[in-house]
């Protein structure tokens, strides 16, 4: 199996905008929301490694996730600034793995990983991760600007 890890440089950082509704009573983001800003910054950093998921799209495929771990280690309370850091941990053969810091405040408030199997663009079966995938994924992240 072909598989190629990101160097610890190939880190990227993006803004999360909350909103009111995300938080609970105890004025903590609700935990279903951490998906949400993953999967944001997710698609952000795709687009910053230059392989958006509409070009993906385009070339007739997709990703579905196949898993995902969080790990809280502090609340993200009402009024914070929320940041998810984004680097690709693994490029398989028909999957890749990311990993996510969620910051929020100055303190990392949860970690963890996805997974996410590459199809083909009519949802019938696994497919290969595309090589310009590959190539944007385990290339150094560009910087913003």
């Amino acid at each position: 199996m072909t598989s190629t890890a990101a160097a610890p440089t190939d880190v990227a950082l993006f803004p999360i905008t909350t909103h009111y509704y995300q938080y609970d009573q105890q004025g903590v983001v609700f935990n279903m929301w951490y998906l949400a800003f993953i999967e944001d910054a997710r698609n952000a950093y795709f687009a910053r490694c230059g392989y958006a998921l509409d070009r993906l799209v385009a070339e007739g495929h997709d990703i579905q996730v196949v898993s995902i771990d969080l790990n809280w280690t502090a609340a993200v309370r009402y009024g914070d600034e929320v940041w998810v850091q984004v680097s690709t941990e693994r490029v398989g053969t028909t999957s890749i793995t990311l990993s996510y810091e969620v910051i929020g405040g100055n303190r990392t408030c949860a970690r963890g990983s996805s997974t996410y199997v590459v199809v083909d663009g009519a949802i019938t079966g696994k497919a290969p991760v595309p090589d310009a995938m590959r190539e944007a994924l385990t290339s150094p992240v560009r910087p913003r600007g």
